[in-house]
């Protein structure tokens, strides 16, 4: 007679046990630091990755800074603005340094030559937030109409 399956053991697997277990609305920092023990040892770019796969919701600094495209780019930096702009220095600090850490993928993402072009100009964006993040929504509307390319549905 033949064994039973094994559970997997994968982190997906794991995350999928713990979606189920606690059934969340939304995946906020809390519920981060609760998976982030439960699928331990495991990245924060695989995990961010891992969460926006399932569907649930997340919050700003959860969702972190999406660079598929540039309308995903505007919609989450500008939520961490609102983010920033209602936090405290140590929550202002966590926020840059989560732009910081995006802005660093742009970088090593530009060194190849078919993303060069899109990367510099995300790296750009991720500047001028880390700058200034209250200007940044009135700087990315300027942007949009200074340089046709990147208007949506272009």
């Amino acid at each position: 007679m033949p064994s039973p399956p094994k559970p997997s053991r994968g982190k997906r697997s794991k995350l999928e046990q713990w979606l189920a277990e606690h059934r969340p609305a939304r995946i906020g920092e809390p519920e981060w630091e609760e998976i982030r023990t439960h699928l331990a040892p495991v990245s924060t770019g695989y995990l961010r990755r891992l969460l926006r796969e399932t569907g649930v919701e997340l919050t700003p600094a959860v969702e972190g800074v999406r660079q598929e495209d540039f309308e995903a780019l505007e919609r989450t930096l500008l939520a961490l603005v609102e983010e920033y702009e209602r936090g405290a220095p140590p929550r202002k600090a966590a926020l840059r340094r989560l732009v910081i850490e995006a802005k660093d993928h742009a970088r090593w993402a530009a060194r190849k030559p078919e993303k060069r072009d899109e990367k510099e100009e995300m790296k750009l964006w991720m500047l001028t937030w880390l700058e200034n993040p209250p200007l940044f929504p009135q700087w990315v509307r300027l942007r949009r109409l200074t340089v046709p390319t990147l208007n949506r549905h272009a």
